[in-house]
């Protein structure tokens, strides 16, 4: 039986092979993560930061709590008051997509019903997230991600 000999180009070749499958599999996932990310949040930050104090307690004032469930096909997005009184909004934009990619966002057309606002949806099981601006009658704009589980 001939043995052969374990050599510094062996090393060398090992060496090189692990670095080499480590940076191919960060470059995969940071190309992964940057062709499914949707980017931009706001245009400018700064002044976004400006403005989120005024936002925020404008929309605390209201005191709207929202909900979202999904059942029978139907997605449920219900606004109350303070008292639980379901609130209409003037205006309503919602996008449904997934928290991680932007693939499966799509613009459900919610109708008010008199106490929520449904909308027909077929939803896979998973989380789901509801990015919601909503105008209230004395013009207050309202911006809030609704998290909501579906699970069958």
């Amino acid at each position: 039986m001939v043995q052969r000999q374990f050599t510094g180009r062996h090393a060398a070749l090992i060496f090189v092979s692990a670095f080499a499958i480590i940076i191919g599999v960060n470059l995969l996932l940071a190309f992964s993560a940057i062709k499914t990310f949707p980017g931009l949040e706001v245009k400018n930050s700064y002044v976004a930061s400006q403005e989120f104090d005024d936002r925020r307690a404008a929309q605390t004032a209201l005191g709207w709590t929202v909900k979202a469930n999904h059942a029978g096909g139907l997605l449920v997005l219900s606004i109350t008051d303070e008292m639980g009184k379901p609130v209409e909004v003037t205006a309503l934009d919602a996008v449904l997509g997934r928290p991680t990619h932007v693939k499966d966002d799509m613009h459900p057309a919610f109708q008010f019903d008199g106490t929520a606002y449904v909308a027909p949806v077929e939803l896979s099981d998973g989380n789901w997230n509801i990015r919601m601006k909503a105008l209230a009658a004395d013009g207050t704009e309202f911006m809030q991600r609704v998290v909501l589980h579906v699970k069958r």
